[in-house]
This record gives structure tokens, sequence and C-alpha cells, in this order.
């Protein structure tokens, strides 16, 4: 659903880009200048909107701990922006209302070129975030990992993220987690990815680097949590987590020179 940018300073919702179980995710416009607003309303499940509330505190606490860091989303506190009219012509409640800047990518899972640096450049940033004591938690998901128009990472949907104070056990291990889901799409991309004027060095096209292996909270998670997590959101909630793939058998991004060439 597309409505007309905003002008003459108004704030308008362009477009919706997800509706689910937890509320929708919105692109608004103002003057050309666009943001992203989660509005947490919930559905007809008792309880979702509870839970989305939780889900979006959980985005500002993140948020808040990664002001300064580049190709993170930053919040934005302006109120026209949260009281914009949705699509529909209705008003979130403020406190249903999460809105950050938009960050100008194209999905991992979509690229069509990719910088041969792109997945160091990536745990970067990733370790940045690890740095500040959040842990991104859903890496998983291709979708959250965007190309910029330079060829560097960006990252979004910081809904599953945690703040810990740095240092920390848990952090240490969740840190684990997300580097594991790094590991694996670097693999993947490594085995796939087609070689255009510049080719992947040889020693990782042979032996590309294995995900770590599973610890601790990972292994409950994946053992216990993760099918009651499935079936709650697939068969009761009509949701599927982490549904944008890149097909095995469908076109691979080509590899082009590094993003930041070394010196």
């Amino acid at each position: 659903m597309e409505g007309p940018a905003g002008h003459n300073g108004a704030v308008r919702t362009y477009r919706v880009l997800k509706q689910d179980a937890f509320g929708r995710v919105e692109l608004l416009d103002q003057g050309g200048r666009r943001c992203i607003r989660r509005v947490a309303c919930g559905c007809w499940v008792p309880g979702s909107r509870i839970v989305a509330r939780i889900l979006m505190a959980r985005e500002r606490r993140a948020l808040l701990a990664l002001a300064g860091v580049d190709r993170v989303p930053v919040l934005v506190q302006d109120p026209a922006w949260a009281a914009a009219p949705s699509a529909d012509g209705t008003v979130p409640v403020p406190q249903d209302v999460l809105v950050r800047s938009c960050l100008d990518g194209e999905a991992l899972h979509l690229c069509t070129r990719l910088p041969l640096d792109f997945f160091d450049e990536l745990e970067r940033l990733v370790h940045q975030l690890h740095a500040r004591g959040v842990a991104h938690n859903d890496l998983h998901k291709e979708q959250n990992v965007l190309v910029g128009a330079d060829g560097l990472p960006q990252l979004i949907d910081f809904q599953l993220a945690s703040a810990h104070v740095p240092g920390s056990r848990t952090l240490a291990s969740r840190m684990r987690d997300d580097l594991r889901h790094l590991a694996k799409h670097r693999r993947r991309y490594l085995r796939h990815t087609r070689v255009v004027d510049v080719s992947p060095p040889a020693e990782l096209l042979a032996n590309p680097p294995g995900p770590p292996r599973r610890r601790g909270a990972a292994l409950v998670w994946r053992r216990l949590v993760k099918p009651v997590y499935n079936l709650v959101t697939r068969h009761l909630l009509g949701t599927r987590d982490g549904e944008a793939r890149r097909d095995t058998r469908g076109d691979w991004p080509q590899w082009v020179p590094p993003a930041r060439p070394r010196s």
C-alpha cells in the first residue's frame, strides 16, 4: 500500500513494508526524507500487543546503545514522525511507535554484486555492536544484512537484539551465536558466488571457514525453545521466520573489487 510523498512539511505514510502478528512496519516520507516506523499494535491473538511492545523496547535499547555507530539505524525522536497517520488514516498510539532512520541498501539475498571484502567488513561491524554490549541475535536472516551503494554492509531489524554489560558471560554466549551465523553466510556465499574480474582467495574457496560450534544457550535455543517458537509463529500466528533467503539454484551475486581497497 503506497501513498503520496509528504509535502509542505507533512509526514505521510509512503508504503507499508511489512504487516504481521506483531504489528506493521511503515516507510514514512517528509519532502523526500524517509524514515522507518514500527507500530507495535499486535493482532487478534491475545497478548500479541504486549509481546510486540517488548520487542520494540528491545530494539530501542539496542539502538540507544549503538548511537554513533555507522551503518546501523538511528532513532528519530521527532514527534511529527510518530504521530503521522498510517495508510489507513488511523493515528498510532504513541506507546506503540518506534521511528528510526532509513538505510539505503539492498538486502543480501537480493544483491547482484558483492565486494570481496564484504564479509570481513560485516564482521568488523558486528564486532562494533559487541563492543557496545549489543548482540543482534537475528543474523541468520539474510534480509537483515544490507549491501550499501558503496558495497559496505549495514544491519537492520534489532527487535531481537539484546543489550548487556560488556564483558558479561551472557554477552559472550550471544556474541558467539552472532559470529556463527555470520560464518555460515560467508561460507555459503564463498561456495556459490560467481567470479567476474576478480577472484576470492584460492585458500578460501578450497577450505572456507566453517561456523563455530554451538554452545550453551545456543544449544538450548535450538533444541528446546526454537521448536516451540516455530509452533507459535508459523501455526498460531501464521508467520514464517527467515523466509527471505537466496535460493541455492538461483542467481548468485558477482564478486567485485573490495569496497575498502587495502593500501
